[in-house]
């Protein structure tokens, strides 16, 4: 799935990013939580996907037809989204927490190599 993919890649420039004075500005910061955000609704748009693929409501008499069908992975991806903007699972705190370590392990390590 390429939501996979981008969310990986963001969360590898995020941690190569450089922190200044030990402590990440704004934009970084923001640039983290929006990255540990996405990486939490790809993840339960991707747990719930199989809950969707076991019950098929299209053909019922409130369901979309063929093109629920043919819509439900992005349906699924975008509950997940609404999931994640709403507070999630927690997901999101432990990966914005390691990402900002990341970070500060990145700027220890350049401080220790500039000495």
């Amino acid at each position: 799935m390429s939501g996979v993919g981008s969310v990986a890649s963001s969360l590898s420039v995020i941690g190569r990013q450089q922190v200044s004075a030990g402590q990440a500005d704004s934009t970084q910061t923001e640039q983290a939580r929006k990255a540990a955000v996405s990486f939490e609704s790809v993840t339960i748009g991707e747990l719930l996907q199989p809950m969707f693929d076991t019950v098929d409501t299209s053909d019922g008499l409130f369901g979309g037809g063929a093109a629920e069908k043919q819509f439900r992975s992005l349906q699924v991806l975008e509950l997940g989204k609404q999931i994640a903007n709403n507070g999630g699972i927690g997901i999101a705190d432990s990966v914005y927490r390691q990402i900002l370590a990341m970070q500060e392990q990145a700027q220890a390590q350049k401080e220790t190599s500039q000495s």
